[in-house]
């Protein structure tokens, strides 16, 4: 294996393949990252069991000199290419299963890890892929996966139950607290679907995913999902088990609705939050409505004291008044991925689950159970 590349080429898609590099792993050689080298372009290759990467690297600086493979160790490698100073890099084998590493005035020598001990991954795609506008999968993670169990009690709620139903997309997820539902309409119509991808899975996806209007492949099967984008192949595993039937969570009949300005409505809890009597992710707060319809966001800690915060509907409140106590961290977070900046709380009851909607954004719901306080 012999090729010279430019620098900020390889780098910009090893940090790509970092996001599935593994460092805690019983199999010590997830920990390197796999590159095989042909006449016209290079493929890298790294998992951690969870998610694998395969990324096809073609460029114009690319000059193969000897094809071949290698397993190299992922940390020190991208480290090494981050901060070496030259345009361009030569990678080469040299004696003794070594990688030789020139460029400019450095030259780097650095072991490599048996490639045999990879193990063989298949990044296989199907004759019909699922097709998704990057924006929209991005905005759809965005709006879902925070709502994702990080607890492994119940492993199948760590996971974004993904749904089509011929040409209608929804995607759900909750932590039995609260819920978050997506629906988005494809342009095409496919065949049923229904999957759980991790969530963390996901998250990773996201960052790799570029603000563009070009369109991600989704390829799956029973076991895994792969994600098609330019020049990368991002699989993950699939999360095996029913998803719980959560259209039974979701309230149809709504008595009560308050329209809110969203920053004002997020400003007040926050704010009401720091005198939570109970600490940090964990704080409770409480929204009662006064007989003058003026909302009033409460906590009270004994040792501290207790805050007060009034807000003001924008529109006349539907229904009879009502108190409920609540998260604020799940309102906090709810509230965060609505593009709207005005929302409705739709409440059915004190101990009910109420929803959370936004004018412009029609296609998804918020959900989050309320909490007894006495």
């Amino acid at each position: 294996m012999n090729f010279q590349i430019n620098k900020d080429v390889l780098l910009n898609n090893l940090i790509v393949a970092q996001k599935a590099l593994s460092n805690k792993t019983p199999n010590p050689a997830l920990q390197g990252i796999k590159i095989e080298v042909f006449k016209d372009h290079l493929v890298i290759i790294t998992s951690n069991s969870d998610i694998a990467i395969k990324l096809n690297v073609k460029d114009s600086s690319l000059d193969v000199k000897e094809e071949g493979s290698a397993l190299i160790p992922g940390k020190y490698f991208i480290e090494i290419i981050r901060k070496l100073d030259a345009l361009k890099c030569n990678l080469s084998i040299v004696a003794d299963n070594m990688l030789r590493i020139e460029a400019d005035r450095s030259d780097i020598t650095l072991n490599m890890m048996d490639l045999e001990d990879y193990p063989e991954l298949e990044f296989s795609e199907k004759i019909k892929s699922v097709k998704v506008n990057v924006r929209t999968l991005k905005t759809i993670i965005r709006q879902t996966a925070f709502a994702t169990s990080s607890i492994e009690n119940r492993p199948i709620l760590t996971g974004v139950n993904f749904k089509i139903d011929a040409n209608k997309l929804t995607a759900i997820a909750t932590d039995s607290y609260r819920l978050s539902q997506k629906e988005i309409e494809l342009q095409d119509t496919y065949e049923p679907m229904d999957i759980i991808i991790p969530g963390r899975s996901l998250e990773e996806l996201t960052k790799i995913l570029e603000n563009n209007n070009e369109v991600v492949e989704l390829h799956f099967d029973n076991s895994k999902i792969l994600f098609k984008y330019g020049n990368i192949k991002f699989q993950s595993r699939l999360l095996e088990g029913n998803y719980p039937e959560t259209s039974r969570l979701i309230p149809t009949e709504l008595p009560i609705r308050i329209k809110f300005n969203k920053d004002s409505l997020a400003t007040a809890i926050e704010r009401a939050s720091l005198l939570s009597s109970r600490d940090g992710n964990n704080a409770i707060v409480k929204l009662s409505v006064r007989p003058d319809n003026v909302i009033e966001i409460t906590s009270n800690s004994p040792e501290i004291g207790k805050v007060l915060e009034e807000v003001y509907p924008v529109d006349q409140i539907v229904g009879s008044p009502i108190k409920i106590a609540f998260s604020s961290k799940y309102m906090m977070d709810a509230l965060k991925i609505f593009n709207s900046t005005e929302i409705t709380v739709n409440f059915t009851g004190e101990i009910r689950p109420f929803i959370i909607k936004g004018e412009y954004d029609p296609e998804m719901l918020q959900l989050i159970l309320p909490v007894r306080t006495e």
